[in-house]
């Protein structure tokens, strides 16, 4: 304890703090995941069967929800941030703490998941898709039980580079005071100078990333064959 103490002053000063920032990320990375997850795989589906030449092509809006995919794809997550506040405030009644920082986090990520979960789908074998047309069975049978059964690996890589992802985004929320690992380091490693505190936040970062690929990649050996 008293190494602890020496090594890493500012964390055990204010650990109840530190603490709290762990779980706010926690949190944060759950409830974005749990809702792009949702979000993107809809958006996704929707993409890949509007699509030339699939189950429920349509040129109109093929031409339309894509570019409004790509419009968010294009703005960087700090200026969307902050381009989001009065939207923000509308949904949740503040822009900062976790609540503000989940819903940019969502609307930044839900067009990443979306495409990925739309070219993991198009992948799908058309033959296969053909063939059970033919045999009768019904487009929104097609979709959710032989097109994302075909697509499961690709889908579940999908979420885990996502999750990956949200981590940094709920870090990168620290800069409007979204509450975190990410704020806790900017207002006391980097705004009092307190290099012990950026170094355990990065270890923690680095821990829960790891942690993170590690369950994705046996989930994937678990579900995939």
């Amino acid at each position: 304890m008293q190494t602890i103490e020496t090594l890493l002053p500012n964390v055990v000063k204010y650990w109840d703090v530190f603490l709290q920032a762990i779980i706010d990320t926690l949190i944060m990375v759950s409830v974005t995941l749990a809702l792009v997850i949702i979000f993107g795989t809809l958006i996704g589906i929707i993409l890949a069967v509007i699509s030339k030449g699939h189950l429920y092509q349509n040129a109109i809006l093929n031409a339309i929800i894509p570019k409004i995919v790509n419009l968010f794809r294009a703005i960087p997550f700090v200026i969307l941030l902050a381009l989001l506040l009065p939207f923000t405030r509308l949904i949740v009644g503040t822009a900062i703490g976790v609540p503000g920082a989940i819903v940019p986090m969502v609307i930044a990520m839900t067009p990443f998941v979306s495409r990925q979960i739309e070219l993991t789908l198009l992948e799908v074998d058309m033959g296969v898709i053909q063939m059970a047309r033919s045999m009768g069975f019904s487009k929104p049978y097609i979709v959710l039980r032989i097109m994302l059964s075909e697509a499961r690996a690709g889908i579940i890589r999908s979420f885990v580079i996502s999750s990956i992802s949200i981590v940094s985004f709920a870090t990168m929320a620290g800069v409007i005071g979204g509450g975190g690992i990410g704020d806790f380091a900017i207002r006391y490693g980097y705004g009092r100078m307190m290099t012990d505190i950026t170094f355990v936040s990065v270890i923690v970062l680095l821990v829960l990333v790891f942690s993170m690929q590690g369950i994705g990649n046996f989930i994937l050996r678990k579900t995939t064959h």
